[in-house]
This record gives C-alpha cells, structure tokens and sequence, in this order.
C-alpha cells in the first residue's frame, strides 16, 4: 500500500496499466490473480482518493465479455466470466464505479482487445500469441495454434491504446468520463489468417520462413472464441480515431523483433 501511496503522490491523473495478465495463468494460479488484480487496483484507487486524484484511467479487458455470443461486442452487453483472470477484471471496472460515486474520483475504463506491439515480451510461460510465434518463426520453429485456428481476435496495435490512453487523460467533457470504452480498430482476423500475415512479413527477412509448418494442440480452457470491438462510443465521446490495422501494425511490429530479437 505504502508503494501505491508513493506513485501517485502529487498527482492528479493516474495511468494504472499494471495487472497480472493471462487467462491460463489465472487458472493454474487463481489466488494470485485475485490477489494482484482485485487488492492491488483496490490499493491504488484507495492511494488515489487519498492524494485527492482527479481522474483514474484503467487498463480494463475484453475479457470481460466472457461468454456473450454478441458480435461486435458493445460496452454495455456481457456475460458470465470465462475465467479467473475475467473475474477480477470485471470487479475492477466495478470498484472504480463504486469509488466515483462514493468518493467522486472520475474514472475511464479502457477494454482492451489483445494488444501487440514493439517491446513485447516472447519469452516465458504466458507470452503473448503474436511475439512467441514471430520468435518461433525466426527459429524456423513450429508455433502451436490451439485449437483448429478459426478462432478470432481483435488485434489492436500499441499506437492506437496510446492514443486511447492520451484522449482518455485529456477529455474535458464531462459525458465522457466515468464510463469503460472498447479500445480496438474494429476487425477480427483468425488465428491462421493471423499466421499467414506473420510468415508474410518475416518472409521479407528470410525467406524460408514462408515454408515453416504450423502445428495444432488442444483448446485452451477459458478462451473467449471470437472477439470484435464496437468502437463506436470510443469515437463519439472520445474522439478516438485508431491509425493502424492489424496488418500495417504487423509490418512495424515485426520489423521491431528483427532488429531487436
């Protein structure tokens, strides 16, 4: 708590972007999860009230949605939590509700769909889909699709959440704060379409990585089968106007783990 106190110390906006992340991680270790997630966010809006902080933006998550078949998925429509990881995403956007109207801390909630990015970690257990198989693929390694690969995500570029993030700081309407927002671009792409693009771009390096084989493994527990954002409200109370797909947010990416991998 005495850390949280320290951060935001004469501050009067918050950027909270920390959480443990991954689903699967949230099932083999749920305690941990709860207790990063839910008492850490509780640690930092109760840091924040103190140092009388006007405004709390929020990494939330699309995993919130659970197992609402909606397409696109709009803010005001979930369903039940898939995973543990969900749940305590889902109470957090709660608790930053309670404290707005209790305390009077404005808030935005920012739903993010499965970012990706220059700088994203390959390495360890719960890496993410897009850096661990850019590494495999510059290995020539076989990456692993769970499932049949028709599965599909929302991928959102690192540029367009900053963006999100600076609108969400520097709003002064007042109808736009205090609410959760999708940040995404707006299209879905499966996990082989998502493959095929990958072996596209890093073919311009080396061009027997077109001919690496994908394997298939099982389906992971808790996996949300398909995600596409309604951005709508993003871009009317926002102005929120993403700049980068997820093929051209590709070419920058990849030419990242290039140069740096």
């Amino acid at each position: 708590m005495e850390d949280c106190r320290k951060a935001v110390d004469g501050c009067e906006y918050v950027l909270h972007e920390a959480a443990l992340g991954s689903i699967p991680r949230s099932i083999n270790d749920p305690a941990t999860t709860n207790a990063v997630n839910i008492s850490g966010f509780l640690n930092m809006l109760i840091a924040a009230r103190d140092a009388r902080v006007k405004r709390f933006v929020f990494a939330a998550s699309s995993s919130t949605y659970g197992d609402s078949k909606s397409l696109p998925k709009v803010e005001d429509v979930i369903g039940k939590p898939l995973s543990p990881y969900a749940i305590t995403k889902l109470v957090d956007e709660l608790y930053a509700d309670v404290f707005a109207k209790t305390y009077g801390i404005e808030y935005i909630g920012l739903r993010y769909f499965n970012v990706f990015g220059r700088r994203q970690d390959p390495n360890g257990a719960y890496a993410a889909v897009i850096p661990l198989f850019v590494k495999q693929f510059m290995a020539h390694q076989s990456p692993t699709i769970n499932g049949d690969g028709e599965y599909s995500r929302d991928f959102t570029y690192i540029d367009n959440v900053i963006q999100a993030n600076l609108l969400a700081l520097e709003t002064q309407s007042a109808e736009a704060v205090n609410q959760i927002y999708n940040v995404a671009f707006g299209e879905r792409t499966t996990l082989n379409q998502l493959v095929g693009f990958l072996k596209e771009d890093l073919a311009e390096y080396d061009a027997d990585i077109a001919n690496v084989e994908v394997k298939h493994g099982p389906q992971r527990v808790g996996d949300i089968p398909h995600s596409l954002a309604s951005i709508d409200k993003a871009k009317t109370l926002l102005g929120y106007r993403p700049k980068y797909s997820l093929e051209s947010g590709l070419r920058q990416a990849v030419k990242w783990y290039w140069d740096n991998l």
